[in-house]
């Protein structure tokens, strides 16, 4: 058995460990009366020993499949310390490729290096990269908060577009140039996109843990490429150790919005060409910094906010980008691209004259492409879709310096005469219409498809409004609490994912929250199964414990997890309706009578809801109107929505002289 002392685990990493489902592990546990006992934790999520849960599982044959850096990963995570377990697994990957290696190359506890040095061991028998991959992934996932990071495709995507605008084809010995490179994914992206032999890969990052994590990367992707790559640790900015280089392509992805860049002691700086960065535009001194170090004809590809296009400090700076032909495309992302997921990022597409610097002509113009439609439709963070995002980005930016070729809906030339104004504004938005105007033909259509709605609403009103309703008949209700005890129905409250990790494909399932009911309902993220404490099945009810947000429905989609103040009730069908217990449920006057107070913040006590007490046959009856009262207002909500579009489209086409008359 390893070495694994008494370093805590959750069920759900219990369950990854022995690669089952949580719901295996919580088995185990009530079934086995020699299941480790807890050691840390709440009753709700209680921790476990390591070194016990270890020896459990081979105790009772449960390691057939195991994978040991499955049981290796939580004691990466008890170093405590973001840098320290950062530089353990770097020198894990070094020791994995240099066998023969006996000191470390960075300082590390002894812990550390124990561990590094077993990591080392592991990957040499089970895959040095597949180890160091899985270590890295998990090493992101938990600081996710402290770190940003370049999703893949995102990076992809750039590493196209430096080498497609860069002037030259893929000619041996190019330079790539990262001055921000964070654990690499950029320059990791560049390599795989670009090629040609013998590419140089030079970045910087001033996070020692980082700036090692990227070194590891690059070291497994020169197995497969032809690649000299040098990461420095250092603050490129303040202290650029690459000054004499000129690179083909350059990509960053820089810190935003930082205030302590060193404006003061740089403001003398010879890379400020195009105009002194103002304190509060740390960004726009990334980008002079990237064009510093380009060859002529060379790219640059840069990830801002969108901020830095309209700012009033920046108009000087991003006017000079213009006159000189130096800025020549922006492309506005969806929101969730990348971190900060709940804004629609940008990427600068910059270029360095082949022939030197120089003022072009006004009647130039910069290609401006809007991007943000390609946000997927399942909530406000989901991200794009990336395929189509990225065919869509590649295709408008084949038209850069070709004017005969036709842009896409959502690209745009704008004539350098229209930008350089008082604002020098670079937004896509602002020049980029999403789509085109809809015609009178269509318009027509939508007109006829309102009023078939507005026809069945009128229908299904006339329905509702024969029902006999009696407000002075008194009935007996029940609470939900006491229908948890008598057996009638299981309550489950949602939690945050036990070890916080969102997933993006694989086994995991949606996760929906309270903030995704109070925006469209649909949800904003995925989880990995073994880490949702608690998923919705199909015919469960699922209420909203929170007043702003207070609702009840039955499921019917896939499996779904449920975040904090969300709620699954699963129902025994010889005694209750589903449909029946959510029409209850979300009764208002319900919702309001369960509240623990008056604040639209509070929540709801659900064992408080209501329900009344029918004979089953008679639920059924009470469920079919319950439902088509649901289904009247959803075609309600639907009429409205269509209706307010159809209005401001029709008052668009007026306001352009649309009216035949």
């Amino acid at each position: 058995m390893s070495t694994t002392g008494s370093v805590p685990v959750s069920l759900a990493e219990i369950a990854r460990i022995a690669g089952v489902g949580r719901a295996a592990v919580s088995n185990w546990r009530r079934r086995h009366d020699s299941f480790p006992t807890r050691i840390g934790g709440t009753d709700v999520s209680p921790q476990f020993s390591l070194a016990e849960v270890e020896q459990w599982l081979r105790d009772n044959g449960k390691l057939d499949s195991i994978a040991g850096r499955e049981l290796l990963w939580p004691r990466f995570e008890v170093l405590g310390s973001r840098d320290e377990s950062g530089l353990a697994i770097a020198e894990a990957a070094h020791r994995m490729r240099s066998p023969r290696a006996r000191s470390s190359r960075v300082a590390l506890s002894a812990e550390a290096e124990r561990l590094a040095v077993e990591a080392a061991k592991l990957g040499r028998n089970e895959g040095a990269r597949e180890t160091f991959e899985f270590l890295l992934q998990r090493w992101l996932e938990t600081h996710v908060r402290q770190l940003s990071t370049t999703p893949p495709p995102l990076a992809a995507l750039m590493a196209r577009i430096g080498f497609g605008v860069r002037v030259g084809g893929f000619d041996e010995g190019l330079t790539v140039l990262d001055p921000a490179c964070g654990t690499g994914h950029l320059v990791a992206a560049a390599v795989q996109e670009c090629a040609s032999s013998g590419v140089r890969v030079l970045a910087c990052e001033r996070d020692p843990a980082l700036a090692a994590l990227a070194s590891a990367r690059l070291e497994f992707v020169a197995d497969d490429h032809d690649v000299r790559a040098e990461i420095a640790p250092a603050d490129s900015l303040r202290e650029d150790p690459f000054t004499e280089v000129r690179a083909d392509v350059a990509l960053c992805n820089p810190p935003f919005n930082e205030r302590d860049w060193g404006y003061e002691e740089l403001a003398t700086d010879q890379r400020w060409t195009y105009g002194l960065p103002p304190r509060t535009e740390p960004e726009l001194a990334w980008v002079q910094h990237l064009l510093a170090h380009l060859e002529p004809g060379g790219a640059a590809v840069v990830v801002l906010p969108p901020a830095v296009a309209s700012r009033k400090a920046g108009r000087r700076i991003r006017g000079s980008l213009l006159r000189t032909g130096t800025l020549r495309a922006v492309v506005a992302l969806p929101p969730g691209s990348a971190q900060p997921h709940s804004v629609s990022l940008q990427l600068w597409v910059l270029r360095a004259a082949p022939d030197g610097p120089g003022t072009v002509s006004p009647g130039q113009d910069a290609l401006l492409i809007d991007a943000t439609r390609f946000a997927r439709t399942g909530g406000r963070e989901s991200g794009p879709t990336w395929e189509p995002l990225q065919a869509f980005v590649l295709s408008a930016l084949q038209a850069l310096d070709r004017s005969d070729v036709e842009l896409p809906d959502g690209a745009v030339r704008v004539p350098l005469i229209e930008l350089l104004d008082d604002e020098v504004d670079v937004t896509p938005g602002r020049y980029t219409p999403v789509s085109a105007e809809p015609s009178g033909l269509e318009l027509s259509t939508v007109w006829k498809e309102v009023g078939a709605t507005l026809t069945d609403l009128a229908r299904r009103a006339e329905h509702l409004s024969e029902l006999e309703l009696d407000g002075d008949r008194t009935q007996t209700t029940v609470g939900v609490g006491d229908l948890v005890k008598a057996g009638a129905l299981s309550l489950r409250a949602g939690q945050q994912p036990l070890d916080g990790a969102v997933a993006s494909g694989g086994s995991s399932v949606p996760l929906l929250t309270v903030a995704d009911l109070l925006a469209d309902g649909t949800p904003s993220g995925r989880v990995a199964v073994e880490s949702a404490p608690v998923i919705a099945e199909k015919g469960d009810v699922v209420v909203a414990g929170v007043v702003r947000a207070f609702k009840a429905w039955v499921h019917e989609g896939p499996q779904t997890a449920l975040g904090p103040q969300l709620h699954a009730l699963r129902v025994d069908p010889a005694k209750l309706d589903a449909h029946f217990l959510a029409g209850c449920l979300r009764a208002p006057s319900n919702g309001r009578q369960a509240g623990t107070h008056a604040s639209s913040s509070s929540r709801v006590d659900i064992r408080r809801l209501h329900v009344l007490q029918l004979p089953l046959a008679e639920q059924t009856a009470y469920a079919e109107v319950f439902r088509s009262l649901r289904d009247f207002e959803a075609r309600l909500v639907n009429a409205g929505g269509t209706g307010r579009k159809l209005v401001d489209d029709v008052s668009d086409l007026l306001a352009a002289g649309g009216l035949g008359v």
